[in-house]
This record gives structure tokens, C-alpha cells and sequence, in this order.
């Protein structure tokens, strides 16, 4: 049962993606949605067992590589840990499939659409059930390469190809840091398997390395190699530009991708690794300092953008930065939790989103929508309920992660987890203002669009709301149901086993109450502070803009992060290679190599042209001077 949750996806991607234009459009979206759906049930099956049954094994599908040392399985390893993202995994994707079918209706691609997307899911199954980092290091690139298809579908678009290089480039970044970290691994342990790596660290507490000119200590080097992998896959700041990017693919793409599968892979490496990163405290000190400043800066960008798909992306980044400063913490439950809760209401918005955009004709400009709720009664309600999860409003998913998040960032009882703290209520009340301007400018107020009349607005069909009513159970009970089970509430401590490692168990102490009171009262307040400003008086925000157009300019150019490393990393580098281009390529390589060669031998060639006269006489005398040469040489000799 366990290998067919990572084989069904493969099939459904071979069988669409090589057999779709025999068995048709319709066959195809039905096989693979199908038995990516058979897939999130299998996985719902072995989360049941290790929940009840505190069920674990290591499966090994088969021999992999044997060299010297090196001894790696392609195995899958069920525990706690993977179990929970098998759930989150196999159960988005299939939504997704299911959604895609509707949404793609009109594409004439869509067997190589939703093979891409059956593929990814395999990629990404593979990554979460690894017990080694090879494997690991497998999944993480196939996701990557399968993101860089997903993005670039509508290849015929610029933007978007240039979206796909972008998202390639900047993970290969930090891949590169990964591969180091693998590297060094091997190279310190002799191993890359999980258990033999996790049980070795405390021998070598105390080994300095030196690297780059620093002595460094060795754990410290790992888990900062490591997680450079991590900032890129997840986008965190300084490796985050290329995920708003992104949301020039399919919608379907975003949810699948941005919501739940590969930008969480980060936090999922982090987690995996509790058993190394709990012996750097410099480590977990900079995920801290990373993820606070990744979540406070992209939810000030989100504030100003008007695309309705970045918008959610960059709210994604922001509740990235959220879980990793939880893995920062040392509250690595607390950080899947919210990756738990986080998947559902993100895809929740990115469908919805879709729905919408689906409804105005493939328009994503909130400035012009507006107006619509009573067009679109379903997705206004649904995506009102994802977005009172994803701002913590009470008693929904979000309230409960994210509340837990902040409460274990301030008992963390240092300065670097007091400004944790901190940043998460602020950023909390950005988040709740950004996603209630989204959801008025998009829905109420006046009807902005002059192309599309709003008669001509309509509902989404049914197979495309289906999905997302099933988000929405998620998006509004998965917080309350499954609090106990993931933060160990009510004496229930022993879930996550040994799959999440605590050198010191966490506090159980509870902040003051103020504290705990004080992001629900702000999320609440925010509601009629948002509708003020976006709905009632809209001129407010303008020249509230207007008064502070520096600070504007600033955001709405996303802390000008692309502007800077176009100067410092992409016009240098085209200018290098336009050098080396025309100096050794064409020169030097060219010029002394096939270019030089042809042009050496045709001007040889020409030379000799010229003792082809066609007259025989002149060919008997140069006969007979040979002749004569070569009778003197032999007489002389």
C-alpha cells in the first residue's frame, strides 16, 4: 500500500504524458486525477495507522548506489513526520487535478499539463519519504525541474519563460548550498542515510572546520549549508524574488506549488534535521532572524501590489517566514503545524483566486474588479473563509498555528525570540489588512472593468468549486481538530516520536494574558480598519500613498531586491558573457579552431586552384620537372 502512494502519481504522469493524444483530453484528466485521488487516500490510510497504531517503517523499493562507503537505498521512510505530508501532498494535488480539470478546459495541451502535474506529485513524495539525503537531494531537484515545466506551460509567453529561468536559476543558487551541506556530510560521517548521520552528530560537537578562511565549527557549517537550500526552495528573503514570478503559470500551478508542496519543502529539510540543527544554536539563531524579516517584508509588499495572484504569493512568503522562525525557535511541531493548516486555506485562496480570474476573463488587476460578490456568492464565501484563516481570525485553522507560533517565539525567553514575537503580531496585522483589502477591491465596492461587462461575470462550474468547498472544511476545522495531536496539548505528547528530535523539551508555561489576547483583538480590529479604507473612503488610502510616495515607491518596487541584483548580478554577468562571446568564442575558439581551419584551406585551396589550367603540356612539364627532381636526389644520395 505504502509504494503505491508514490506510484500511482508516476503512472498517471506516464500515462498522460505519453499516451494522452491517444486516449484524449477527457481520459486523461480522469486517469490522472483518479489515482492521484486513489494516492491522498492511501495517505490518509497510513496517517490513520501511525496516529493509532504509532505505526513506522523504512521500505526499501530497491537498491540504488553502492560505491565505497556510499550505501543508498531508495527507500521510504513512514513515520510521523513524512505521514503528515503525505496527507498534505497527495490531498492538495488532487484537489488541484480535479480543479485543473475545469480551469484548463479550453487549453489544447492538457495531457501534458496534468502529466506535469502527476510528475511533480511523484517528485515530491519521493522528497518527503526519503531516509537519505541522496534521495532527498533527488526529490528536491525533480520538484525543481517539474516547477520549471509547470511555470513555463504557456511557453509562448514571455513573461512566463522568463518566470520558469528565473525560479530555476534562483533554486539552482541555493541547491548549490545543499549539495555542499550533502557533501560535507558525507564527508564528515562517511554516510548520508538519516539515522547513521543523526546518531553520529554529538561526536563531532566540538570539530572546527576551516572554511573560506573562517574556523567554523562543523554542525554550525552543516546546518547553514543546508539551509541556503532551504531560503531558495521555500523563498526566503534574498533567494524569495522568483516566487512572485511564478504566478505567471496556470493558478493551478500556484496552489499546487506555492501552497502546499514545494515552497514548504524547506521547512520540511529544517524539521527533518531537528537532530543536527538542535546542536547549533547559531543556526537556529539566523532561520530565526531570516524567517522574521522574510514574514514582516513580504507582507509590506503585499500590502501595495495590485495583482490578485501575488498578492496570495507574497502572503505565502510571509507565512513561510512564520514556520521557519518557528524551526528557529526550536518549535519544529509548531512550524508543521502550521505547514499543516497553511495548506489549506493558501490553496483555498489560490483556487479561489482562480475562480475569480476565471470570471473575468483571465483579468488579475484588482483595481479592475470590484462589485461581484452577488455574481459569484460561492467563491466570495469560500475565499472569505480562507482568508479568516490565513489572519488567525479566532477558532479558525490559521488562530491556532499562528497564535502558536507567536506564543512559542516569546517563552523562547531571548532577545532573538522576544523580536520574533514581536515582528509575528505586526506582521499579523499587516497580513489581516492586505488580505481584507484583497477580498474588498475584489468583490465590493463599485465595478470597475471597463471591458467586461458585469452581466457577463459568472460563477464558476462545478467541478472547479468542488474543490474548493473541501479546502474550506480544511481551512476551518484542521486548526481545533488537530492542535492536541501536533502541539502535544492535553498530555497528548508522543506523536511526532523520534521523527522530530528536542535536545530540551519545549516550555509548557503560557504568556501573559495581554499577550494572548493581543494579534486575535488586532485581526479583529483590522476588519473595519481594512473596509474603511478600501470600501468607504477609498480616497484615504490614495493619498495616504500620495503623503508617503517614497515609502510607496519603495514597496510597490518590493524593496527594489530585482533592480538590485540586476546591477550587482545580472548585467555584469551578461556583459561577461558578451565579452567572452565575442573575444574567445568567436575569436579566439572560432577563429583559430573551425572558423580558422575552413579559411586556412580554402585559401590553400584557391592557391592551388591555379595549377589547374586544363592544358596537358603544362601537366607533362610539371611531370617531368618532378621527374627530374626526383632522379637528381636519388643520384646525389
Amino acid at each position: 500500500m505504502e509504494i503505491s502512494i508514490i506510484a500511482l502519481p508516476l503512472i498517471a504522469s506516464i500515462i498522460s504524458g505519453f499516451f494522452g493524444k491517444f486516449i484524449g483530453d477527457r481520459n486523461s484528466e480522469i486517469v490522472t486525477s483518479f489515482l492521484v485521488t486513489i494516492s491522498a487516500i492511501l495517505s490518509a490510510v497510513v496517517l490513520y495507522e501511525v496516529i493509532i497504531n504509532q505505526y513506522q517503517d523504512n521500505i526499501i523499493i530497491a537498491k540504488w548506489i553502492s560505491s565505497g562507503s556510499l550505501d543508498v537505498n531508495w527507500s521510504m521512510k513512514i513515520d510521523p513526520l513524512s505521514a503528515v505530508m503525505l496527507v498534505v501532498v497527495t490531498s492538495v494535488s488532487s484537489l488541484v487535478h480535479i480543479y485543473s480539470i475545469g480551469y484548463m478546459s479550453h487549453d489544447p495541451h492538457k495531457p501534458r499539463f496534468m502529466a506535469y502535474l502527476s510528475l511533480f506529485t511523484f517528485a515530491m513524495l519521493m522528497l518527503v519519504t526519503s531516509d537519505n539525503f541522496i534521495q532527498l537531494f533527488f526529490g528536491w531537484e525533480g520538484v525543481g525541474l517539474c516547477s520549471y515545466f509547470l511555470i513555463g506551460f504557456w511557453f509562448k509567453k514571455d513573461t512566463a519563460n522568463s518566470a520558469a529561468i528565473k525560479a530555476f536559476l534562483v533554486n539552482r543558487v541555493g541547491d548549490f548550498g545543499f549539495a555542499l551541506g550533502i557533501f560535507l556530510i558525507f564527508y564528515l560521517f562517511g554516510t548520508v542515510n538519516y539515522s547513521e548521520v543523526f546518531e553520529l552528530i554529538p561526536t563531532i560537537a566540538d570539530k572546527n572546520l576551516l572554511f573560506l578562511g573562517f574556523n567554523i565549527n562543523a554542525i554550525d557549517l552543516i546546518c547553514l549549508l543546508l539551509f541556503v537550500g532551504a531560503m531558495g526552495k521555500s523563498a526566503q528573503i534574498f533567494l524569495h524574488t522568483w516566487l512572485p514570478d511564478a504566478m505567471e503559470g496556470p493558478t493551478p500551478v500556484s496552489a499546487l506549488i506555492h501552497a502546499a508542496t514545494m515552497v514548504t519543502a524547506g521547512v520540511f529539510l529544517v524539521v527533518r534535521c531537528s537532530p543536527i540543527y538542535e546542536y547549533s544554536e547559531l543556526a537556529l539563531n539566523v532561520i530565526t532572524i531570516v524567517g522574521m524579516s522574510t514574514a514582516f517584508f513580504a507582507a509590506t509588499v503585499a500590502l501595495v501590489q495590485t495583482d490578485i495572484k501575488k498578492i496570495i504569493a507574497y502572503s505565502t512568503c510571509s507565512q513561510l517566514g512564520y514556520m521557519f522562525f518557528a524551526a528557529g525557535v526550536g518549535a519544529y511541531n509548531v512550524a508543521m503545524f502550521h505547514l499543516f493548516t497553511h495548506a489549506f486555506f493558501k490553496a483555498l485562496l489560490f483556487l479561489g483566486s482562480g475562480s475569480v480570474i476565471h470570471a473575468f476573463k483571465d483579468e488579475q488587476n484588482i483595481n479592475k474588479m470590484g462589485g461581484v460578490w452577488k455574481k459569484l456568492p460561492y467563491t466570495y464565501t469560500l475565499m472569505i473563509i480562507g482568508t479568516l484563516a490565513l489572519t488567525g481570525f479566532p477558532f479558525l485553522s490559521g488562530f491556532y498555528s499562528k497564535d502558536a507560533i507567536i506564543e512559542f517565539a516569546y517563552l523562547r525567553g531571548n532577545t532573538t525570540g522576544y523580536y520574533a514575537a514581536g515582528i509575528g503580531i505586526i506582521t499579523a496585522f499587516l497580513t489581516s489588512i492586505y488580505s481584507w483589502r484583497l477580498i474588498f477591491k475584489t468583490f465590493h465596492g463599485d465595478y470597475n472593468n471597463k471591458d467586461i461587462k458585469i452581466e457577463e461575470t459568472h460563477e464558476s462550474p462545478l467541478v472547479m468549486l468542488i474543490p474548493l468547498i473541501f479546502l474550506s472544511i480544511g481551512a476551518i476545522f484542521a486548526g481545533y481538530t488537530f492542535k492536541e495531536l501536533f502541539l502535544g496539548y492535553g498530555g497528548i505528547n508522543n506523536f511526532w516520536q523520534e521523527s522530530i528530535f528536542f535536545l530540551e523539551p519545549l516550555s509548557t508555561d503560557h504568556p501573559p494574558f495581554w499577550f494572548l489576547v493581543l494579534t486575535p483583538i488586532l485581526v479583529i480590529l483590522s476588519i473595519p480598519v481594512a473596509y474603511y479604507l478600501f470600501v468607504k473612503n477609498k480616497n484615504l488610502s490614495n493619498q495616504i500613498a500620495n503623503v508617503n510616495k517614497p515609502l510607496y515607491q519603495f514597496l510597490i518596487n518590493k524593496w527594489y531586491f530585482d533592480e538590485l541584483y540586476d546591477v550587482l548580478f545580472v548585467i555584469p554577468s551578461k556583459k561577461i558573457g558578451l565579452f567572452l562571446w565575442k573575444f574567445f568564442d568567436i575569436k579566439i575558439i572560432d577563429g583559430f579552431g573551425p572558423d580558422g581551419i575552413s579559411s586556412f584551406i580554402k585559401k590553400c585551396s584557391l592557391k592551388a586552384n591555379k595549377f589547374q589550367s586544363g592544358f596537358i603540356y603544362q601537366y607533362a612539364f610539371v611531370m617531368l620537372l618532378g621527374f627530374s627532381a626526383l632522379l637528381t636526389f636519388l643520384i646525389v644520395k
